[in-house]
């Protein structure tokens, strides 16, 4: 299948997914986490934007880094940004052109407005019957709720996260990163490959349908199965887990710390480094379910011993102890840490306005593709030109689309 730009890209030729190309029909958070983790993978995106400011994150912030939005600079990178108006008649034969020669078309709308703009999944099945289509909304194609607007915010509250989440006293709380949207990106990702993998055996597309709703309930686990299998609820309980305990956020003498005791082993050794071994022996405490049972005996005795010693010397006695424990780190801290250079997480790339952009890489580390350079979140339509001269655009036929506002 002949690439778009007309060559294949040297950055991602030695990576899994080298010769696909991706068309972007995405903005915010989402679809272009998805699409920018297939574009970690070698797959040429290219993302559509409108011509009159493109992703609405474009204008996100503050913060901003020399002008460009830090929102839209996180999920944008490895893609060239092609602007169209698609509610044109020749913004949609564009379209039509690069839905024919791409692999993979992703987009995030609320369902019903691809039908409306006539690249729905039934009729794009019909220009490239080789094309994996992926949707993205609130609440999948074929909800009774499907044409709803809906938000990270608005699906955090409605799948019960937010109830989870917080203290007991105080009010439901939603997590402070994008989970719903992070999640239902990954999940994208993951149909997609899917898609393809079935391609490869038929030669024929699919239609990925991932609802923001849908992604959070899988997310849920134990929780999900104690409503639809017994008569317990799941209660906000802070950094306490239900089922586990010691297993929460602590107080030292100058913080907290994180402390998982998740085993009898690890709960005798945890008794006998702080200093308690009497505690292990306690009928009330002998196993995690009494533990559980009796935790507001056992936090009464756990707490002031914890408060005695500064954070950095209780990391140390645990870790002799081989009890998992950890500090409470900022974000900040969390990317200054040794493991993040380690790694190979923090990317230094040149942005032709922000100048040399750090962001955090791609967790996925595979053992037979070497990682390759990476290219900057593009600025607003920098790649129209090339695209559509690779489609068999003239550069007078670019003007004319230009003074037209098609492009």
């Amino acid at each position: 299948m002949k690439r778009p730009s007309g060559r294949r890209s040297s950055r991602s030729s030695g990576l899994p997914l080298a010769g696909l190309t991706v068309l972007d029909l995405t903005r915010i958070l989402s679809g272009p986490f998805c699409t920018m983790k297939l574009g970690d993978m070698g797959a040429e995106v290219i993302k559509i934007e409108h011509p009159n400011g493109g992703d609405e994150t474009r204008k996100w912030g503050p913060p901003f880094v020399k002008g460009e939005s830090a929102y839209f600079l996180s999920v944008n990178r490895n893609k060239k940004s092609v602007t169209l108006d698609l509610k044109s008649e020749k913004g949609k034969e564009i379209l039509i052109r690069l839905i024919k020669r791409s692999d993979v078309l992703v987009e995030n709308f609320r369902a019903g407005v691809m039908r409306t703009l006539g690249f729905d999944y039934p009729i794009v099945r019909v220009i490239n019957p080789r094309l994996v289509y992926c949707s993205i909304s609130g609440y999948g194609q074929t909800s009774n709720r499907s044409h709803h607007p809906s938000y990270d915010l608005i699906v955090q509250g409605e799948s019960g996260l937010m109830d989870l989440t917080g203290f007991p006293d105080g009010a439901p709380t939603k997590a402070g990163i994008s989970l719903a949207d992070v999640n239902a990106g990954n999940l994208a990702f993951e149909g997609i490959l899917l898609a393809l993998l079935r391609r490869a055996r038929t030669g024929t597309g699919d239609h990925v349908d991932i609802s923001l709703l849908d992604a959070m309930a899988s997310l849920f686990t134990y929780q999900t199965q104690m409503a639809l299998s017994t008569s317990q609820k799941a209660l906000r309980m802070g950094n306490r887990h239900p089922s586990i305990t010691p297993y929460e956020t602590f107080a030292t003498k100058d913080g907290y710390i994180n402390i998982a005791v998740a085993g009898e082993g690890q709960w005798k050794s945890f008794c006998g480094r702080i200093g308690v071994p009497e505690l292990a022996a306690d009928r009330r405490f002998a196993v995690n379910a009494l533990r559980v049972k009796n935790r507001a005996a056992l936090e009464k005795i756990l707490i002031p011993i914890l408060r005695r010693k500064p954070s950095k010397a209780w990391l140390a006695v645990l870790k002799e102890a081989d009890v998992p424990a950890g500090k409470l780190n900022s974000v900040a801290e969390m990317l200054s840490q040794p493991d993040m250079r380690e790694r190979g997480m923090i990317l230094s790339l040149k942005h032709r306005k922000a100048g040399t952009l750090r962001m955090v890489g791609n967790p996925i580390k595979l053992a037979f593709s070497s990682p390759a350079a990476m290219k900057a979140p593009p600025l607003l339509g920098e790649d129209t030109e090339s695209v559509l001269s690779a489609l068999g655009y003239s550069r007078n036929d670019f003007r004319r689309l230009l003074e037209e506002q098609i492009v």
